[in-house]
């Protein structure tokens, strides 16, 4: 049997793969303006595995892995559409689309203004330290994935503008700056995907994380979407072996390593060569916890995520968190109200054992931290989103409830507002204390 190959088709020619040949031209333009500004790419194992044609442009992977139309304010796509109709020459595009670009709140939850660390009175860029207990690391050689989801925070990574772009040269800043921060004990290795890196690459950053200089950081993570859009990374790539060596080779170390996967729907769970790659992965020692945003037309249904949590339990696989889409890039498209979300949430719940129940959600990554929405009340008479932190710039926050006023159509944190006596710099961002 021959071994897959990976084969990528980027958002500048999904419109004309065969597959969507049948879509109407104007849908097909529609593809390509928004393509023009969002980062998109589509690989073999997505387009043949994955998608179900017969439901396009209604399958919820379709919907997740192509352009659509709304994924654009309407005065972005006008701008961008226009040019493209009237044969405009490349770099004229390529400009205006990374003006439009900075239109859409690249960098959401202050990842740069507030995230990059410092050392010796300069900044590191490619590290994030939000958390006291937790530093991102972004090697350089990982910031792109094999395929790309419509929602991505991190879209901005893939554009090519240099100063929105984070990325580590290697790991020689990050190892300097965990030396001189024995508080840290998680280490997230992060992207794009890291785990689109060859093993040696990898393992320039990991093994020096097992010397015993290091011993103060007993957890590594790894956030990968890997197994759910090339499991071959684990199974037939030429270094899948290699890859499985190293991450045993972490837990032999002492070391803690999570595998943090990102499944946005079931069908990611279902092929042979997933299942495969979850069962040699577990093999290694790594635990596998799983993450992702609930979207529309994705996975906005209760019975798509208690599917998807007990396929999780019986392979091996933790349910993590259930994010809300962040305030960025294609959000219009795909967020949903908090209230809806808390109810296709909860609702997922009720149709779940106990062990399916570990997933917290829906939790926003917000500027002043992970902010869960517990559920909603109605106190002396007003209706409230009982909210806690999970985490918290300032430790002292973490854990701690607090109320802010129910909306019907409030997505993101920033639009609500405290209430029932909150103080209201809960809702302000909180510098790591010195």
């Amino acid at each position: 049997m021959d071994r897959p190959v990976m084969r990528a088709t980027p958002g500048e020619r999904l419109a004309q793969l065969p597959q969507v040949s049948s879509l109407d031209p104007a849908t097909r333009h529609e593809m390509r303006v928004v393509a023009a500004v969002l980062p998109f790419k589509v690989n073999n194992y997505v387009l043949d595995e994955l998608i179900d044609w017969d439901r396009a442009p209604e399958d919820p992977i379709f919907r997740l892995t192509f352009p659509h139309r709304d994924m654009l304010p309407e005065p972005v796509f006008s701008v961008i559409s226009d040019l493209i109709s009237a044969g405009a020459p490349r770099a004229v595009l390529r400009g205006e689309a990374d003006r439009q670009r900075r239109l859409l709140h690249p960098h959401p939850g202050g990842q740069l203004e507030l995230n990059v660390p410092r050392m010796d009175g300069r900044p590191v860029p490619g590290l994030q330290h939000k958390y006291r207990e937790t530093v991102l690391l972004f090697p350089a050689q990982g910031q792109t994935c094999h395929a790309y989801c419509g929602y991505c925070f991190r879209w901005a990574q893939f554009v090519g503008i240099p100063e929105l772009k984070q990325h580590l040269p290697g790991p020689g800043p990050a190892l300097d700056y965990l030396r001189a921060h024995p508080e840290v004990t998680d280490v997230l290795i992060t992207g794009g995907d890291p785990l689109i890196m060859s093993t040696d690459r990898l393992r320039a950053y990991l093994e020096p994380l097992l010397a015993p200089e290091f011993d103060h950081v007993r957890n590594i993570r790894l956030g990968t979407k890997a197994l759910g859009y090339w499991p071959y990374r684990f199974l037939t790539d030429p270094d899948a072996e290699d890859l499985l060596r190293l991450l045993s080779d972490c837990v032999a170390a002492g070391r803690s390593l999570a595998v943090m996967t990102h499944f946005s729907h079931g069908r990611e769970l279902t092929t042979r060569a997933v299942r495969e790659a979850v069962a040699r992965l577990r093999g290694t020692g790594a635990v596998l916890r799983a993450q992702a945003p609930m979207v529309r037309h994705v996975n906005d249904d209760p019975t798509v995520w208690a599917d998807m949590w007990r396929d999780m339990v019986q392979l091996g696989i933790q349910p993590y968190y259930t994010f809300v889409e962040r305030d960025t890039g294609a959000r219009d498209y795909f967020a949903l109200p908090l209230t809806r979300a808390l109810s296709v949430y909860q609702e997922a719940l009720r149709q779940v054992s106990g062990l399916a129940r570990t997933a917290r959600g829906p939790v926003m990554s917000a500027t002043p931290g992970k902010v869960l929405v517990n559920g909603e009340a109605e106190i002396a008479g007003e209706k409230v989103f009982v909210c806690s932190f999970l985490q918290s710039r300032d430790p002292e926050r973490t854990g701690r409830p607090f109320f802010a006023a129910w909306s019907p159509t409030a997505t993101w944190f920033d639009e609500l507002r405290p209430a029932l006596g909150t103080d209201p710099t809960l809702f302000a961002p909180a510098p790591i204390p010195a």
